[in-house]
């Protein structure tokens, strides 16, 4: 008499299978995503309703300040208590934050809402690639996660799109607009609940356990202080100012405390011993590096587009399409040609060599470059990121044990949130600094050789230049062309500033070890051992 049997929890998953847990995995992080962009279009529109201008930038900074402070505490969290119920509890978390920013009532509301939003949007970005370690040997990973490259790629240019297309929108089924930016995030978000339910049963080893609470307190409060004072109190007050660097110096010294605690604590938040493995620290090294010369670059071409271009917030996130083909071609290229052959050292060099020239490329751009030149370097900079970004992960989770695979793949996500933040600071600082210093030497020169080119600029004009460049526009043709053109010089000089950025990550990836990638079977059996020792 035959019985049906049922299939082992622990044994590897077919493609099927995978691809089933893939589609809810993309689909929450894609959420997490484009929450980073998605709002930024349509700020306009949220601060006119609820007026409130001096408290606008804090609706990105909070979502910002939760899910970057909250990424190396899922990775660690998820090792002691199992992936699904972890993923779960944020895909939940950024749901309710979803919810009440989209039905906030004033600015304070929505302030506290984003920032929940950013603690489950952590969960999210984090433990996709940590799930991804858990089903998919190192081998097979570069197909799977490719993919991810792709998701990458579709929200940088699709957040742009939607903010703009909300926000033009005064009402939509009777809901105003702009409140469906957060919306749209319920059914997809559900979606996803509902196919990790089905689909994601990894077993869950049981371990004895201490959480690292001081450290972990340490740890978020460092990372909160640290980016209050360069993306909030810096940009705004200056770099000298009194808030600036207290922030900047408490900072410093959260995190010698934190290195300290995490050196006695018997279950560390981040086991200060994972950097005594060369892969991790380099890996660490370059996601931080990739991350500030990745956002502080690209941040820059919307800005061009919409300030030299004249382009709408909604064209300059279209012609950023030559960026998104890049990253997804060569994420899934990249990714299966490692999955073929077993060799990865080559893409992140490769790519780095790649961003580095397009970065220099946009070192050219003028107020007459055709657009067709700009394709050619946003592809060079998306290809270049499709073939770093997912690889150095696969190193990094080929280079530790299974029962860190949590705690260091998130690390990784942690230090390109921190190296983005932080180019995104530099960059727009040294841009606003060139610019301050550009635009007065053209008015001087265009003075001096044409004196009638400034009628009707006025004083008052110039001030609102800083926050509206809808002002151009009323100045003669002349004085336009002289601004136009000072910003052009800032632009020059950020991307050259830039360039150097990731030539120190061509460097780095040049120091690579490349190991063989685990097969399906060595994979597994790395598993079982890891569940054996956890029992034990």
């Amino acid at each position: 008499m035959s019985k049906e049997t049922k299939k082992d929890p622990s044994a590897p998953l077919t493609h099927k299978e995978i691809m089933f847990v893939l589609s809810g995995l993309m689909v929450g992080m894609l959420l997490a995503a484009l929450d980073q962009t998605i709002v930024s279009t349509a700020l306009k529109r949220i601060v006119e309703d609820f007026n409130g201008l001096s408290h606008y930038t804090w609706v990105v900074t909070a979502y910002l300040l939760t899910s970057t402070a909250s990424t190396p505490l899922y990775g660690k969290i998820s090792d002691l208590y199992g992936r699904r119920p972890v993923f779960q509890f944020a895909i939940v978390t950024f749901l309710i934050g979803s919810f009440a920013a989209g039905a906030s009532q004033n600015m304070s509301q929505l302030i506290i809402f984003r920032g929940l939003q950013g603690l489950g949007a952590g969960g999210l970005m984090a433990l996709t690639f940590v799930i991804i370690g858990d089903i998919v040997s190192p081998r097979e990973r570069g197909k799977y996660q490719g993919y991810f490259g792709g998701v990458w790629g579709l929200s940088s240019v699709a957040g742009p799109l939607l903010g703009g297309f909300f926000s033009d929108h005064a009402h939509i089924f009777g809901i105003v607009g702009w409140r469906w930016i957060f919306y749209i995030n319920l059914p997809f978000g559900i979606g996803a609940l509902i196919i990790t339910t089905a689909s994601l049963h990894i077993p869950k080893v049981k371990r004895e356990h201490k959480i690292d609470y001081f450290g972990a307190l340490l740890l978020v409060t460092a990372v909160t202080v640290l980016l209050l004072g360069i993306s909030v109190y810096g940009p705004q007050n200056g770099w000298a100012d009194s808030k600036t660097v207290t922030s900047l110096a408490i900072a410093i010294i959260l995190t010698i405390a934190f290195l300290v605690q995490e050196s006695r604590a018997p279950e560390p938040i981040l086991p200060l011993t994972l950097f005594k493995n060369h892969t991790v620290a380099l890996t660490s090294a370059l996601a931080f590096v990739i991350g500030a010369g990745m956002f502080g670059a690209i941040v820059m071409l919307p800005l061009y587009l919409q300030t030299v271009k004249g382009n709408s917030a909604t064209v300059s996130g279209l012609k950023l399409i030559p960026f998104m083909l890049g990253i997804v071609s060569m994420s899934i290229l990249s990714g299966k040609l490692i999955s073929k052959h077993g060799h990865y050292k080559r893409y992140p060099i490769m790519g780095l060599v790649l961003m580095t020239f397009g970065i220099i490329g946009l070192s050219t751009l003028s107020e007459t470059t055709p657009f067709w030149k700009l394709s050619i370097f946003a592809i060079m900079i998306g290809a270049g990121l499709g073939l770093s970004m997912q690889t150095i992960v696969i190193a990094l989770q080929n280079a530790v044990e299974f029962k860190d695979m949590g705690v260091a793949t998130s690390a990784n996500t942690f230090f390109r949130s921190v190296g983005g933040t932080i180019g995104v600071t530099i960059f727009g600082t040294i841009y606003a600094n060139r610019l301050a210093h550009y635009l007065p030497l053209g008015v001087a020169k265009l003075a001096a050789n044409n004196p009638t080119a400034l009628a009707g600029a006025t004083p008052e004009k110039f001030a609102a230049l800083k926050n509206n460049t809808a002002v151009i526009k009323t100045f003669t043709p002349e004085l336009q062309a002289s601004i136009y053109h000072s910003f052009v010089q800032s632009f020059h000089v950020v991307f050259l500033a830039a360039a150097p950025v990731t030539t120190l990550g061509f460097l780095l990836a040049l120091m690579l070890r490349e190991t063989p990638l685990r097969s399906g079977a060595a994979h597994h059996a790395a598993k079982e051992e890891a569940a054996g020792e956890a029992l034990a």
